[in-house]
């Protein structure tokens, strides 16, 4: 992805400022950022700070206080624990001195598997669309599919009540620095609450979090997020999804929704993008 089509700008060692094309993409606000870009660089921040190359970013849980804006973001960071198998940080994302969300990242080192089988689910063989010459919307470039809907890119061919899935590659979160994998999972991962929430009269929750769980790193340039449940009562929603790359399934997101109906989103009605 070029930088131009970045979420965010760095201006200061930890200082990001939202791009037009992080605000374009929200449709709650005209001056919002899409959760995907906060996401990311929650990965982002944390990753960087704290990655190491023999363990794995298992656990990524991030807490979306307010809807963020665009204005300039300031990330801090706490190594937690700091063990031989298990580490634990936070990233706090603040605006105007305010805090907007708060990520915490659970990784662990690497190991051989203990002795034994178990239970697993059935895999279903995805035949993956191109992603190639396609332009980025919603901060990715995607292909949606539906029920008996085939691949395609708008929404809005896909507000029905059949099972969804998306194959998704996000644009880079910060203008040139790419995306590492497990960024590049967190972002897509922020997909959950679409394939979960969109039905026939397009999108009416809100998330307020996202929980990205993985086996291990994604390996293709593109992740498939597949819905797997959606509960809902008394307008709250919770909605889970595997996610999939060209070597199978190698994680999970699950997100919390509440009701947003008054400001329900209808693709159908609303512009492309």
């Amino acid at each position: 992805m070029d930088s131009g089509s970045a979420h965010f700008w760095q201006t200061d060692t930890n200082v990001f400022m939202p791009t037009d094309h992080a605000e374009v993409q929200s449709r709650w606000a005209e001056d919002h950022v899409v959760g995907a870009a906060i996401t990311g660089l929650a990965a982002l921040t944390l990753d960087t700070a704290f990655g190491l190359p023999d363990f794995t970013p298992a656990r990524l849980t991030v807490d979306l206080f307010k809807s963020p804006r665009r204005v300039p973001t300031t990330t801090t960071v706490d190594l937690v624990r700091d063990g031989r198998r298990v580490r634990n940080s936070v990233c706090t994302m603040k605006q105007e001195g305010v805090a907007v969300a708060r990520a915490v990242l659970v990784q662990y080192r690497r190991s051989a598997a203990p002795d034994g089988h178990e239970w697993t689910p059935t895999e279903e063989k995805l035949e993956a669309p191109s992603l190639n010459g396609l332009t980025a919307q919603n901060g990715a470039v995607r292909q949606l599919q539906s029920g008996g809907v085939g691949w395609t890119s708008e929404i809005a061919d896909h507000q029905n009540a059949a099972r969804k899935r998306v194959v998704i590659r996000s644009v880079d979160i910060v203008a040139g620095q790419p995306n590492t994998p497990f960024v590049q999972a967190a972002a897509a991962a922020e997909a959950t609450s679409l394939v979960t929430n969109l039905g026939t009269a397009g999108v009416g929750y809100i998330n307020g979090d996202l929980t990205v769980a993985l086996t291990r790193l994604p390996r293709s340039d593109w992740i498939c997020v597949h819905a797997d449940t959606h509960w809902a009562s008394d307008g709250i929603s919770v909605g889970t999804a595997t996610l999939v790359d060209d070597s199978g399934a190698f994680g999970s997101g699950l997100v919390t929704a509440l009701s947003n109906r008054h400001a329900q989103i209808d693709f159908a009605e609303a512009p492309p993008g």
